[in-house]
């Protein structure tokens, strides 16, 4: 019987992975252990995993704890999708690593892959995700690590450096964008094939052809010069006509990890562009509501048509590991020899092949050089922030702030030590490990 093991089932991951495991026949008869440190949303995960199991009729077993070591032991799959120190877009510390740059001049979107918000959220996060780690190499050594958690580049490069783990970091912006270019060009995002690789939430679809192998960038370029269709993805559109490639994180994101489009408030208007805005306090009322979402749909489903998973990799991930079933992917990876012009030690987002071998990064090679350099901006800012974390410095911390390609935009050296030294202040609590 299959054992997964879910680390921060209670956030937003935790339903959708849990319906997508049990969709699988192979599954129908697994143990889903759920583990999270809030109990109120673990609790309702809970539930509503254990009325999946009811409604179809499985005899698979749900399991709940706040003590990770619990349920480690015999895991098969360790997912994780953790927030540490609070909701991970609401309330504190998020608050303080967005509103504290905001009064420094500098506009975030979302905060949490590269800028100084995300800096930060690194350095409180990093250091509990290498412990879980540790707990998987000492507990279930052979299971397979599906992360979720952001900031991803960051994290499994700290994590791959700090242990044996088996790991690939999952995210949905590779799949996600097909479905956007689809409709922005008027094909059916099944019968689009791509080739796509670089750094998480800075990917670049270096091939996009249709089911005939018809390159199908000269169809994006007409699309990109119709105001109508530019106007739903401004920052990418801008991206793609100056360096040539699409990009696969949003607008939002993708305005915040390059310095063109965020320095002024009439160039981010220019550009559509909002700023993430948390409140100080997290609303526990908008997550209840969330929780009767997701049992009203429950409840809305006709159980005769089954279970079906969603496009989220991790289950099919699963599958192919536990058939042999071949499944290929864009995950998170060690750049071992995998793109030859970005750094030997980061973390990048290639396509991999997975069976019942294991996964496997298929190589790259080289990367056209201006998208390599937009990716080694990301990562310089990502190896010092890594080494902050793993030799737990400050120093290394404040460094990496001085990199950010954003916030020098905005600040000069004075000011942005300044900045740093009142969010370390803000975030102090979540930091004891430094």
């Amino acid at each position: 019987m299959t054992k997964i093991a879910f680390i921060g089932a209670g956030s937003g991951f935790g339903q959708r992975i849990s319906a997508d495991i049990l969709a699988h026949p192979e599954f129908v008869d697994c143990t889903i252990s759920l583990v999270d440190i809030h109990e109120g949303n673990l609790a309702g995960v809970h539930g509503y995993v254990q009325d999946l199991i009811d409604r179809y009729n499985l005899p698979a077993k749900v399991e709940a704890t706040t003590n990770r070591r619990e349920v480690l032991e015999g895991a098969d799959y360790v997912v994780i999708a953790v927030a540490i120190g609070g909701p991970a877009y609401d309330g504190v510390p998020y608050y303080n690593e967005v509103q504290i740059p905001k009064k420094y001049g500098i506009s975030q979107s979302v905060a949490d892959t590269c800028s100084i918000g995300a800096i930060f959220r690194m350095l409180r996060t990093g250091p509990e995700m290498v412990r879980i780690a540790h707990d998987i190499e000492d507990l279930c050594p052979d299971a397979w690590v599906l992360n979720y958690t952001n900031p991803m580049s960051m994290l499994c490069w700290a994590m791959t450096a700090a242990s044996k783990i088996k790991m690939v970091g999952l995210c949905h912006s590779v799949q996600g964008t097909i479905w956007q270019l689809g409709s922005y060009m008027g094909v059916p995002p099944e019968e689009i094939d791509y080739w796509c690789a670089g750094i998480n939430h800075m990917g670049w679809y270096l091939e996009l052809r249709d089911k005939n192998r018809r390159d199908l960038y000269p169809r994006l370029r007409e699309v990109a010069d119709d105001p109508e269709v530019y106007k739903h993805d401004t920052v990418r559109f801008e991206i793609f006509k100056h360096f040539g490639y699409f990009v696969t994180e949003s607008t939002p994101h993708m305005s915040e990890y390059v310095p063109y489009f965020r320095k002024t408030k009439e160039l981010r208007d220019s550009f559509s562009l909002g700023e993430s805005n948390p409140g100080p306090v997290a609303p526990e009322d908008r997550r209840h509501d969330w929780f009767e979402e997701i049992r009203k749909q429950l409840q809305d489903a006709d159980p005769s048509e089954g279970l079906k998973p969603s496009a989220e990799y991790a289950s099919h991930i699963m599958r192919a590991l536990h058939t042999g079933i071949p499944f290929r992917f864009n995950g998170n990876v060690p750049n071992k020899g995998i793109i030859t012009n970005l750094s030997p030690d980061c973390s990048v987002e290639v396509p991999c092949l997975t069976d019942a071998t294991g996964v496997r990064p298929c190589f790259v090679g080289e990367i056209p050089p201006q998208l390599a350099a937009l990716n080694m901006s990301n990562i310089a800012v990502h190896r010092l922030t890594v080494q902050a974390v793993l030799e737990r410095s400050k120093k290394k911390a404040y460094l990496a702030s001085i990199l950010d390609p954003l916030t020098a935009t905005q600040c000069s050296l004075a000011q942005i030590r300044e900045m740093f030294e009142e969010l370390w202040t803000a975030d102090a609590q979540w930091l004891t490990d430094y």
